[in-house]
Protein backbone atom coordinates (compact mmCIF):
# COMPACT_ATOMS: atom_id res chain seq x y z
CA UNK A 1 0.00 0.00 0.00
CA UNK A 2 1.73 3.33 -0.89
CA UNK A 3 1.80 5.59 2.05
CA UNK A 4 4.57 7.90 1.15
CA UNK A 5 4.40 10.06 -2.27
CA UNK A 6 7.95 11.38 -3.61
CA UNK A 7 7.74 14.37 -6.66
CA UNK A 8 9.72 15.56 -9.24
CA UNK A 9 9.15 19.16 -9.52
CA UNK A 10 9.90 20.34 -13.25
CA UNK A 11 7.08 18.96 -15.47
CA UNK A 12 6.03 17.36 -13.11
CA UNK A 13 3.95 19.56 -10.27
CA UNK A 14 4.94 22.71 -11.74
CA UNK A 15 5.03 24.31 -15.31
CA UNK A 16 8.59 26.00 -14.64
CA UNK A 17 9.49 26.07 -18.61
CA UNK A 18 8.62 29.86 -19.40
CA UNK A 19 10.75 30.82 -16.07
CA UNK A 20 13.71 28.48 -17.23
CA UNK A 21 13.63 29.65 -20.74
CA UNK A 22 13.67 33.52 -19.46
CA UNK A 23 16.50 32.87 -17.29
CA UNK A 24 18.82 30.82 -20.17
CA UNK A 25 18.04 33.59 -22.15
CA UNK A 26 19.33 36.11 -20.08
CA UNK A 27 22.06 34.43 -19.51
CA UNK A 28 22.85 34.02 -23.06
CA UNK A 29 22.36 37.92 -23.82
CA UNK A 30 25.41 38.26 -21.71
CA UNK A 31 27.72 37.14 -24.55
CA UNK A 32 25.61 38.01 -27.29
CA UNK A 33 24.37 34.36 -27.78
CA UNK A 34 21.32 33.59 -29.54
CA UNK A 35 18.01 32.65 -27.79
CA UNK A 36 16.99 29.12 -26.95
CA UNK A 37 13.04 28.72 -27.72
CA UNK A 38 10.61 26.78 -24.65
CA UNK A 39 10.77 24.10 -26.62
CA UNK A 40 14.65 23.61 -26.78
CA UNK A 41 15.09 24.01 -23.17
CA UNK A 42 12.40 21.39 -22.52
CA UNK A 43 14.33 19.19 -23.96
CA UNK A 44 17.58 20.28 -21.98
CA UNK A 45 16.09 20.00 -18.74
CA UNK A 46 15.92 17.37 -16.36
CA UNK A 47 19.47 17.24 -15.18
CA UNK A 48 20.50 20.15 -12.95
CA UNK A 49 21.48 23.97 -13.79
CA UNK A 50 24.88 23.20 -15.10
CA UNK A 51 23.65 20.60 -17.27
CA UNK A 52 20.73 23.00 -19.08
CA UNK A 53 23.55 25.80 -19.47
CA UNK A 54 26.14 23.32 -20.80
CA UNK A 55 23.40 22.14 -23.53
CA UNK A 56 21.93 26.21 -23.93
CA UNK A 57 25.26 27.66 -24.37
CA UNK A 58 26.93 26.67 -27.99
CA UNK A 59 30.17 25.79 -26.70
CA UNK A 60 29.06 24.41 -23.76
CA UNK A 61 31.81 24.66 -21.04
CA UNK A 62 34.91 25.48 -23.78
CA UNK A 63 33.32 28.79 -23.72
CA UNK A 64 35.49 30.82 -21.95
CA UNK A 65 32.67 33.06 -20.53
CA UNK A 66 30.96 29.82 -19.54
CA UNK A 67 31.49 30.16 -15.73
CA UNK A 68 29.88 33.97 -15.49
CA UNK A 69 26.62 32.80 -17.66
CA UNK A 70 26.00 30.17 -15.38
CA UNK A 71 26.46 32.19 -12.07
CA UNK A 72 24.13 34.86 -13.83
CA UNK A 73 21.91 32.13 -14.92
CA UNK A 74 21.77 31.16 -11.37
CA UNK A 75 21.18 34.21 -9.73
CA UNK A 76 18.57 35.11 -12.21
CA UNK A 77 16.55 32.87 -12.17
CA UNK A 78 16.38 33.02 -8.15
CA UNK A 79 15.31 36.38 -8.76
CA UNK A 80 12.78 35.27 -11.10
CA UNK A 81 11.57 31.73 -10.51
CA UNK A 82 7.75 32.62 -9.79
CA UNK A 83 7.28 35.12 -12.62
CA UNK A 84 4.87 32.82 -15.28
CA UNK A 85 5.20 29.13 -13.15
CA UNK A 86 2.59 27.52 -11.82
CA UNK A 87 0.87 24.33 -10.73
CA UNK A 88 -0.11 21.98 -13.65
CA UNK A 89 -3.97 21.73 -13.39
CA UNK A 90 -5.32 19.28 -10.60
CA UNK A 91 -2.38 19.49 -8.85
CA UNK A 92 -3.61 21.33 -5.42
CA UNK A 93 -6.42 19.19 -5.29
CA UNK A 94 -4.81 16.17 -5.75
CA UNK A 95 -2.62 16.96 -2.88
CA UNK A 96 -5.24 17.62 -0.49
CA UNK A 97 -6.79 14.64 -1.53
CA UNK A 98 -3.62 12.57 -0.31
CA UNK A 99 -3.01 14.71 2.20
CA UNK A 100 -6.51 13.73 3.78
CA UNK A 101 -6.16 9.90 2.84
CA UNK A 102 -2.88 10.14 5.18
CA UNK A 103 -0.47 9.88 2.47
CA UNK A 104 3.25 11.97 3.40
CA UNK A 105 4.72 13.50 0.40
CA UNK A 106 8.07 14.98 -0.74
CA UNK A 107 9.78 17.34 -3.54
CA UNK A 108 13.34 15.84 -4.88
CA UNK A 109 14.59 18.31 -7.55
CA UNK A 110 18.09 19.00 -9.03
CA UNK A 111 17.86 22.62 -8.75
CA UNK A 112 19.15 24.51 -6.04
CA UNK A 113 18.14 24.01 -2.57
CA UNK A 114 16.73 27.64 -1.33
CA UNK A 115 14.99 27.77 -4.77
CA UNK A 116 13.33 24.38 -4.06
CA UNK A 117 12.21 25.63 -0.52
CA UNK A 118 11.05 28.66 -2.18
CA UNK A 119 8.42 27.01 -4.68
CA UNK A 120 7.36 24.58 -1.79
CA UNK A 121 6.37 27.60 0.20
CA UNK A 122 4.72 29.72 -2.11
CA UNK A 123 2.73 26.74 -4.29
CA UNK A 124 2.45 23.51 -2.16
CA UNK A 125 2.61 23.98 1.66
CA UNK A 126 0.86 20.91 2.07
CA UNK A 127 3.83 18.84 0.85
CA UNK A 128 5.93 18.12 4.30
CA UNK A 129 9.69 17.73 2.55
CA UNK A 130 11.48 19.44 0.01
CA UNK A 131 15.10 18.98 -0.93
CA UNK A 132 17.10 20.32 -3.87
CA UNK A 133 20.31 20.04 -5.44
CA UNK A 134 23.66 20.66 -2.66
CA UNK A 135 27.17 21.26 -3.47
CA UNK A 136 28.93 17.91 -3.67
CA UNK A 137 25.76 15.92 -3.06
CA UNK A 138 25.18 13.71 -5.84
CA UNK A 139 22.31 14.86 -8.36
CA UNK A 140 19.27 12.83 -9.73
CA UNK A 141 19.65 10.10 -11.50
CA UNK A 142 21.72 9.06 -8.74
CA UNK A 143 19.18 8.15 -5.88
CA UNK A 144 20.88 10.30 -3.24
CA UNK A 145 17.60 12.88 -2.83
CA UNK A 146 15.56 9.98 -2.62
CA UNK A 147 16.88 7.70 0.09
CA UNK A 148 17.17 11.39 2.13
CA UNK A 149 13.39 12.04 1.46
CA UNK A 150 12.56 8.70 2.40
CA UNK A 151 14.46 8.78 5.53
CA UNK A 152 12.69 11.88 6.46
CA UNK A 153 9.80 10.61 5.41
CA UNK A 154 10.41 7.11 7.46
CA UNK A 155 9.51 5.85 4.23
CA UNK A 156 10.50 2.27 3.23
CA UNK A 157 10.61 0.62 -0.55
CA UNK A 158 7.80 -1.04 0.04
CA UNK A 159 5.39 1.61 0.70
CA UNK A 160 6.77 4.61 -1.81
CA UNK A 161 6.10 5.76 -5.30
CA UNK A 162 8.40 8.09 -7.49
CA UNK A 163 6.24 10.45 -9.38
CA UNK A 164 7.98 12.04 -12.65
CA UNK A 165 8.34 13.06 -16.18
CA UNK A 166 11.87 12.10 -18.10
CA UNK A 167 14.09 9.71 -18.55
CA UNK A 168 16.10 11.08 -15.63
CA UNK A 169 13.25 10.12 -13.10
CA UNK A 170 12.65 6.53 -13.78
CA UNK A 171 16.14 6.22 -14.20
CA UNK A 172 16.54 7.36 -10.54
CA UNK A 173 13.81 5.42 -9.11
CA UNK A 174 15.49 2.36 -11.10
CA UNK A 175 18.27 2.66 -8.63
CA UNK A 176 16.19 3.75 -5.79
CA UNK A 177 14.11 0.49 -6.23
CA UNK A 178 11.27 2.07 -5.72
CA UNK A 179 8.00 1.99 -8.80
CA UNK A 180 7.79 5.59 -11.00
CA UNK A 181 4.66 6.79 -11.96
CA UNK A 182 5.36 8.70 -15.24
CA UNK A 183 3.29 11.99 -15.86
CA UNK A 184 2.56 12.63 -19.60
CA UNK A 185 1.24 16.60 -19.45
CA UNK A 186 5.15 17.31 -18.46
CA UNK A 187 8.01 17.81 -20.48
CA UNK A 188 8.85 14.41 -22.40
CA UNK A 189 5.93 12.60 -24.26
CA UNK A 190 4.50 9.08 -23.89
CA UNK A 191 7.26 7.61 -26.66
CA UNK A 192 9.92 9.44 -25.14
CA UNK A 193 9.28 7.44 -21.86
CA UNK A 194 8.74 4.26 -22.98
CA UNK A 195 11.89 4.27 -24.92
CA UNK A 196 13.44 4.62 -21.60
CA UNK A 197 11.16 2.13 -19.67
CA UNK A 198 8.52 3.35 -17.94
CA UNK A 199 5.86 1.40 -17.28
CA UNK A 200 3.23 3.01 -15.26
CA UNK A 201 1.35 6.27 -16.97
CA UNK A 202 -0.79 8.89 -15.98
CA UNK A 203 -2.44 11.07 -18.62
CA UNK A 204 -3.80 13.47 -15.72
CA UNK A 205 -3.94 14.35 -12.23
CA UNK A 206 -7.22 12.15 -11.79
CA UNK A 207 -5.66 9.67 -12.95
CA UNK A 208 -3.03 9.66 -11.38
CA UNK A 209 -4.58 10.74 -8.18
CA UNK A 210 -7.00 7.39 -8.41
CA UNK A 211 -3.65 5.30 -8.65
CA UNK A 212 -1.99 6.65 -5.68
CA UNK A 213 -4.86 6.21 -3.53
CA UNK A 214 -6.03 2.48 -4.82
CA UNK A 215 -2.18 0.45 -4.96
Amino acid sequence: MIRNVIFDLDGTLLDTLSDLTGAVNASLDLCGHPHRTEEEVRHMVGHGNRNLMRRAIPDGEDDPRFEEMFLYFRKYYLEHSEVRTAPYPGIDGMLSELSAAGIKTAIVSNKLGNVVESLRNTFFPKIDIAIGGEDGRPLKPDPDMLFRAMDRLGATKDDTVYVGDSEGDITTSERAGIPCVCVLWGFRSREELESAGGEIFAEDTAELTAYLLNN
